[in-house]
């Protein structure tokens, strides 16, 4: 049964995440329920992957389940541990230096993780070339004030 621990998860989340959304403030200009319906369509959709995803699963139930075993083989629990760490300082340093520059930091360390120091023009390529165009789709296009 510990194939159904993950959509089991995910399937509570949607339902907070919809719970909550249901209870956001409603708008005091133009259409009141106009905030809630992109949300409304994210955690239904969520909602119903994660039930076909524990159909799937439970189908499945019977067969022998070796993914967490994967977990802790090779570089895999380094990429998870520094991953969660880079997650956290990447959580610290948004305020700090604004949206930018912590992106440019977190993909770099992120994608060195991952993909190791030979591709190293790459990985820092991609990092501020992604991090750059959200800045400006964000702050430019659609007008949206990041920190």
């Amino acid at each position: 049964m510990a194939r159904l621990i993950v959509p089991s998860f995910f399937i509570t989340i949607g339902i907070v995440y919809l719970v909550l959304t249901v209870n956001l403030p409603r708008s005091r200009t133009g259409d009141p329920t106009a905030p809630l319906y992109f949300p409304l369509i994210i955690g239904s959709v969520l909602l119903l992957f994660s039930i076909i995803y524990f159909v799937q699963e439970w189908r499945k139930r019977d067969e022998k389940f070796e993914a967490f075993k994967a977990l802790f083989v090779g570089r895999a629990p380094f990429i998870i541990v520094s991953t969660l760490i880079m997650i956290f300082v990447y959580t610290f340093l948004f305020e700090r230096i604004g949206f930018l520059f912590s992106t440019i930091i977190f993909l770099t360390a992120l994608l060195f993780i991952v993909n190791g120091r030979k591709p190293w023009i790459k990985n820092i390529l991609i990092s501020v070339l992604f991090s750059v165009v959200f800045w400006y789709a964000f702050s430019e296009l659609l007008s949206v004030s990041l920190p």
